[in-house]
């Protein structure tokens, strides 16, 4: 078994897709560290293979409602004594070593352009990946969780939350 692991996410909001990620690092690593990319707007870049990435739509939640989403899904399922939930600025690489030990097996799952960039800036900043193939068809999309959101469409999203996260989301967001 891997002593760290890592996965990485904007996490806007926390899906079923991550969370099977998270579960996949835990099956191969003692503790998983949980980087949530694009923690403040000042890291919010511009990227050709994500052109969504960086707008304040595709970013309604701040860093710690992001936090409180995934440690109530960790709580969940109680494993947040294997998790460690830490900003990662992926625009700054200098200050990765900061937040997730470069030693930490990146987890990715790759179903677009944009994850595999992610595979090889990871490589390139020091880190060993895991990359983990994703069926494009079968994806989870974040952009359509929000967008139910904005329509009130609870049966819509709702039910691609892992267990835990409606309990954690703002409340400008949550009907519960």
């Amino acid at each position: 078994m891997l002593p760290r692991a890592g996965i990485t996410g904007r996490f806007q909001p926390f899906h079923i897709g991550h969370w099977e990620l998270l579960n996949i690092a835990l099956t191969e690593a003692e503790i998983v560290f949980i980087g949530i990319t694009n923690p403040d707007p000042a890291s919010w870049k511009a990227n050709a293979s994500s052109a969504h990435r960086h707008q304040p739509e595709s970013n309604p939640f701040t860093y710690w409602e992001r936090q409180i989403m995934i440690q109530s899904a960790l709580e969940c399922k109680d494993l947040q004594n294997r998790c460690r939930i830490v900003p990662f600025p992926l625009d700054r690489p200098k200050a990765w070593s900061s937040y997730i030990p470069l030693d930490a097996v990146q987890f990715v799952r790759v179903f677009t352009d944009w994850e595999a960039d992610k595979v090889q800036i990871l490589q390139t900043g020091g880190y060993p990946v895991r990359v983990i193939a994703g069926d494009p068809l079968h994806a989870v999309r974040a952009t359509d969780i929000r967008l139910a959101f904005l329509k009130g469409d609870e049966a819509a999203w709702r039910p691609l939350l892992p267990d835990g996260v409606a309990s954690g989301l703002p409340m400008r967001m949550s009907t519960t």
